[in-house]
């Protein structure tokens, strides 16, 4: 005797084509607008913790890093004057960071020991709106 062929009809497998579209069709406009929201909530940490570096840079070196030395002084020893009283050996971060769309964060000192840490947003410019909005971090000395 012969065993009939075994596997899926050809409406099964539309059936299940059709159910896959149809859950594609509800799920994936849901997650899409959310990747905008999960950049700008990784800027908002790593600005925490690039804060808190800054924070401990200043405990030992007494003073946060210049403009010239930027977010590389929590990374390696600064070479630029003036040179930082102590520096963990160690570092303050692993690497110096880059934000969710591959550019360094911009950090800037003014001359009254305050500092400006910010991610210049989605479109890499200073300035704009919604996911273009600069997102910034402001500390006093």
């Amino acid at each position: 005797m012969r065993r009939p062929a075994r596997g899926f009809t050809l409406l099964e497998v539309m059936i299940v084509v059709f159910i896959l579209g149809l859950l594609a069709t509800i799920i994936v406009p849901r997650l899409a607008g959310r990747t905008d929201e999960a950049r700008r909530v990784k800027v908002i940490a790593d600005l925490k913790s690039i804060a808190q570096a800054l924070d401990l840079y200043r405990l030992d070196a007494g003073m946060y890093p210049t403009t010239e030395q930027g977010l590389k002084a929590l990374v390696a020893r600064p070479t630029a004057p003036p040179p930082p009283a102590r520096w963990n050996v160690n570092g303050y971060l692993d690497r110096v960071p880059v934000d969710p769309w591959g550019r360094t964060y911009v950090y800037f000192r003014s001359d009254d020991g305050r500092y400006q840490l910010k991610s210049l947003g989605a479109d890499g410019v200073e300035g704009g709106d919604g996911i273009f909005a600069d997102i910034d971090s402001h500390a006093d000395s």
